[in-house]
């Protein structure tokens, strides 16, 4: 009888250690490997939906999938990995700028009145005159309806204006920052979001372009991208950060040494794995930042494969890349500073 009773205790055992290890096999994040979307998203800014998907806007790009250029391309996801295309955010260009130019760099945003807004550039290379639009839309999904120019490089003064960024503070004051080579600059926007309040002010130098503004433990963080972003397996683009007390600055790397002043703490470049260079992953660069359910942050960028850096119209190829964000003494910082090339622990998403 002693001996049955074992067998029973030792089966209930062994079934309660499969229960427990079926739960935690079912609670462990997925894993991923980069890149995460292609052939090409570049320039990638995510938001979460109300209907519980992650929705990413990209530069637009002709994917040679018969398509033909894509109009801010919108795919989306359950998880942060596994990713489908959803639809462009136009259907039609915006054509309120005098000769025309493509969809660059969109950033998404959802305001506090439920309503989605898209900020973008609109560009062509050389462009004397690049400007910001904005559209709007109830879903994430969209579609987007165009409100036109918020500034164009001219009226705002700065030359080269395309990267934008909304954020808003605690405070509930909204700014829009932006920038390419020419001064990352910030300025205050109206309530509704489509129009500018006050003057610019500029919180980087010329060496820098695609800034992101998060805010974490009092600190204001400024994420901008430096080097070449498109010049194919020779692209030199990488991540830097400062960080604030303000949200006008100044913004200083880890040294001290202000981003107006050629500062900024490299957190992400090429890494070095065999390829015709000697490198896998070259040209990590403008990044969005989005946080997951366990409260961990994700740095969401573009890299180049430097074993096959070119679309079919010989445009660089730049797919979708992501990596956890690790924070020691207030810092940021991506793991080696590199883009990740092995199966990865992905993102807690419930």
């Amino acid at each position: 009888m002693k001996y049955k009773k074992r067998i029973v205790y030792a089966l209930a055992s062994l079934l309660v250690i499969g229960l427990i290890g079926g739960v935690w096999l079912l609670l462990r994040p997925e894993r991923y490997q980069n890149p995460i979307f292609g052939p090409t998203f570049a320039d990638p800014s995510v938001i979460k939906g109300d209907d519980g998907y992650y929705y990413a806007y990209g530069t637009e790009d002709d994917w040679g999938d018969g398509h033909g250029p894509h109009l801010i391309p919108i795919i989306r996801s359950k998880d942060l990995i596994h990713w489908t295309f959803y639809r462009d955010a136009f259907v039609q260009k915006p054509g309120w700028k005098e000769g025309g130019g493509g969809l660059w760099a969109p950033d998404i945003s959802r305001h506090q009145d439920g309503t989605y807004y898209l900020y973008y550039a609109l560009s062509v290379w050389g462009d004397p005159n690049p400007a910001i639009g904005v559209a709007t839309a109830t879903k994430p999904g969209g579609p987007f309806t165009d409100h036109g120019p918020l500034f164009t490089s001219k009226s705002i003064g700065v030359d080269n204006s395309i990267d934008p960024q909304f954020f808003q503070d605690e405070d509930g004051k909204s700014y829009l920052f932006w920038g390419s080579f020419h001064g990352i600059y910030g300025i205050q926007l109206t309530d509704d979001g489509l129009h500018t309040v006050g003057q610019k002010f500029q919180i980087a130098d010329t060496s820098y372009e695609a800034p992101y503004v998060i805010k974490r433990d009092g600190f204001y963080y400024l994420f901008v991208s430096a080097g070449t972003c498109c010049d194919g397996e020779n692209s030199t683009y990488h991540v830097r950060v400062g960080r604030s007390k303000s949200v006008k600055g100044p913004y200083k790397d880890r040294k001290g040494i202000p981003l107006l002043e050629g500062g900024g703490t490299t957190i992400l470049a090429f890494n070095e794995k065999p390829g015709r260079n000697g490198k896998q992953f070259v040209g990590p660069g403008h990044n969005a930042i989005v946080t997951d359910d366990n409260g961990n942050d994700w740095i969401i960028y573009h890299a180049i494969d430097e074993d096959d850096p070119r679309l079919l119209n010989g445009a660089t190829k730049r797919p979708l890349m992501m990596d956890r964000v690790i924070w020691k003494n207030g810092w940021p910082t991506v793991k080696n500073q590199e883009p990740s090339t092995d199966l990865t622990e992905g993102p807690n998403v419930k």
